[in-house]
């Protein structure tokens, strides 16, 4: 019996440890070949001394369950490191197929106390590591699609977080570059469709390095599978990958825990048409005053609906709505 990536190839970024792990396992367990990422730095802030031992470790761990992996330590926020990567997967299998984004770092701060280092690392990490390897395998995929007169199969998988939805109070790096991620998601989807490329970004819930501090206060199971283990997430990134996925494109999809949730694109919530040419501050203090009145002051429009997502609080009709 085939898997249903048997002859593919896939670049997963991040994936010395968590999630990216949990990831590129996954890939070559259905069948993929894989190119393991990692910079190797052992702070999650991205600190200390690169290490080639992360990535070779899961690739050696791949190829002794008998799948076909290669190690890379580039730095993906690096433009010359990302063309790197992915020359490495064209040159060693042939074409690349699949990109999972994955890699990231933390450096929390309150907005009023950040410095500019501490944006700018997270956002050249995050948002700009995604966009690197993005760039030159759309590019790879193009040339493609043009030499064969036709689509070709290519599958990206972004990482962003609910930190974008719902807000995070002391990582307005973080979650700056998490919605940023989206926004490069969607756009690259409709500019690559005609090509036959989908790319789509999940928003993961896992117990991993980067989040040990927000799920300190949720103790691991005695039995069973940590509802917060990335193990849960990498199922939905090997489906995205694969030719089951052919027609989901330019989506959001949240993880954890044996759920997954579709998340809908914003939607007008309520419409004010003013009276006149154009509105007055008090017109515009008559109209929406009322409207938001009831609210806590501050209160995010989101953070109650995004953050109440749990397995079983969304159902589906037959017709796929929610």
């Amino acid at each position: 019996m085939s898997q249903p990536l048997e002859g593919r190839s896939a670049i997963v970024t991040g994936a010395g440890r968590g999630l990216g792990r949990a990831e590129a396992l996954e890939l070559a367990r259905l069948g993929a070949a894989v190119v393991v990422n990692d910079h190797g730095r052992p702070g999650r802030d991205g600190s200390g001394e690169a290490s080639a031992a992360p990535a070779e470790e899961v690739a050696r761990e791949i190829r002794t369950a008998g799948g076909t992996a290669l190690a890379h330590t580039g730095d993906v926020s690096d433009f010359a490191a990302a063309r790197d990567l992915v020359e490495l997967a064209v040159t060693e299998f042939g074409t690349l197929d699949i990109l999972v984004n994955n890699a990231g770092i933390l450096r929390d701060r309150m907005v009023f106390s950040m410095t500019e280092e501490e944006w700018d690392s997270v956002i050249r990490v995050h948002l700009k590591g995604h966009f690197n390897t993005t760039r030159f395998a759309a590019a790879h995929w193009r040339e493609r699609s043009k030499a064969a007169g036709g689509p070709v199969y290519g599958r990206i998988v972004n990482t962003s977080s609910e930190a974008f939805l719902a807000g995070s109070a002391g990582q307005p790096n973080y979650a700056a570059a998490k919605g940023g991620i989206v926004g490069l998601t969607t756009s690259t989807a409709l500019a690559l469709a005609k090509y036959g490329v989908t790319a789509n970004v999940i928003c993961p819930r896992a117990r991993t390095r980067m989040t040990e501090d927000v799920f300190a206060g949720l103790g691991r199971p005695d039995e069973g599978l940590d509802p917060l283990a990335p193990e849960h997430v990498a199922p939905l990134v090997g489906y995205l990958a694969s030719p089951a996925a052919a027609r989901i494109n330019g989506q959001l999809l949240v993880a954890h825990g044996g759920m997954v949730a579709v998340v809908e694109r914003p939607r007008v919530r309520a419409v004010f048409e003013s009276k006149r040419e154009t509105f007055s501050h008090e017109e515009l203090d008559a109209v929406l005053t009322p409207h938001y009145a009831g609210r806590p002051e501050g209160e995010t429009f989101a953070a109650a609906e995004v953050l109440g997502l749990r397995r079983g609080a969304a159902t589906e009709t037959g017709d796929g709505s929610r």
